[in-house]
């Protein structure tokens, strides 16, 4: 079947695009860089027609409070209307774990107000809340470090890899809507500085790393398990020392 994949350019759009066509589907990347702008509605009617499935793993350009809320919205509302019209079957979005949990946070914000326009949108859906990827740690440990030092918060994460992120939304289009709310998270929770110190070590990096209670995330608080699945969630196959050695 033809499915659209808005953000088709990026890490998990790219991943998810090779499964589909070794699976004999036919995906049309939809991103700017293709020519289709899900916020402007440029080249948007041209690439929906005849799709059965839309998978939803753009992001927002900017993080700041208003720009992110405005893309996801201004994005999701345009995608809902335009699939609409052309028929489409099922709207997959990926989302994150904690985006109901963490108001501080302006992404994780705009995040759940996408998620509330999806399940208000008519539209028979999925909406797949992933953990951090294992890829965009040294990202967290970089906004943690001040002065040298990688702060992180006292609380717990299971991270995920890319490929089975990619993995668990070519699942979900072969299994249909599910009209719910899902959870992924990687095979095994860790304390947040016991992580970010193995990625650092396996890169080469000498930073120290220390478990700051008074640490934000991105701007947000953490409780313990803020960044954790709950019961019931579906879980990766790759685990970290895995990821770390390839």
């Amino acid at each position: 079947m033809k499915i659209v994949i808005v953000g088709g350019s990026g890490l998990i759009g790219r991943k998810l695009a090779a499964r589909l066509r070794q699976a004999g589907h036919d995906p049309a990347i939809a991103s700017p860089s293709h020519g289709v702008d899900a916020v402007s509605g440029r080249g948007l009617d041209a690439v929906m027609q005849g799709a059965e499935a839309v998978v939803d793993v753009s992001n927002a350009p900017s993080f700041e409070a208003r720009a992110v809320l405005e893309f996801f919205e201004t994005s999701t509302r345009r995608l809902l209307a335009v699939g609409a019209a052309a028929g489409v079957r099922h709207h997959l979005a990926l989302s994150v774990v904690g985006c109901d949990r963490l108001p501080d946070n302006a992404y994780l914000r705009a995040k759940l107000a996408q998620e509330r326009l999806i399940e208000a949108g008519g539209l028979p859906c999925t909406i797949l809340r992933a953990t951090q990827f294992f890829e965009f740690l040294p990202t967290v440990a970089e906004a943690g470090t001040v002065d040298g030092v990688v702060h992180a918060p006292a609380a717990r994460m299971q991270p995920v890899a890319a490929a089975d992120v990619a993995a668990a939304l070519a699942g979900l289009l072969a299994e249909g809507p599910q009209d719910a709310v899902l959870e992924l998270g990687g095979p095994q929770a860790f304390a947040i500085e016991d992580l970010l110190r193995r990625v650092l070590v396996a890169r080469g990096d000498g930073r120290r790393v220390v478990t700051d209670p008074e640490a934000a995330y991105f701007g947000g608080r953490l409780e313990p398990d803020s960044l954790t699945p709950g019961a019931g969630a579906r879980l990766g196959r790759t685990a970290l020392a895995d990821w770390l050695r390839a």
